[in-house]
């Protein structure tokens, strides 16, 4: 598990705000150009979790900065498994 954007605000940004961001940031994912619907956006009491699975690393970086860009000051949790699928590099042997 990675943190990013880990300065603390002090008191922190209200629960309800962070909701709304949450909200924001899942509609972003869904309607932008990666149309990410594989990753769960959860807070944890004044940060925020990323968890899911995502196609390639550069899909997670993106996702990664469109969080950065949404959540600035709070601290972000990124638990995302990058599950990229290649082209064998051999047969499959059958029995």
């Amino acid at each position: 598990m990675s943190t990013h954007g880990s300065q603390d605000t002090g008191g922190g940004p209200p629960a309800e705000n962070l909701d709304y961001r949450i909200a924001h940031l899942q509609e972003r994912l869904a309607s932008g150009e990666l149309g990410e619907l594989g990753v769960r956006v959860e807070t944890r009491g004044r940060s925020v979790l990323l968890t899911g699975t995502v196609p390639s690393t550069p899909c997670r970086d993106e996702i990664l900065r469109t969080v950065e860009e949404e959540f600035a000051g709070v601290p972000v949790h990124s638990d995302l498994v990058v599950t990229e699928a290649s082209s064998p590099d051999h047969a499959e042997e059958l029995a």
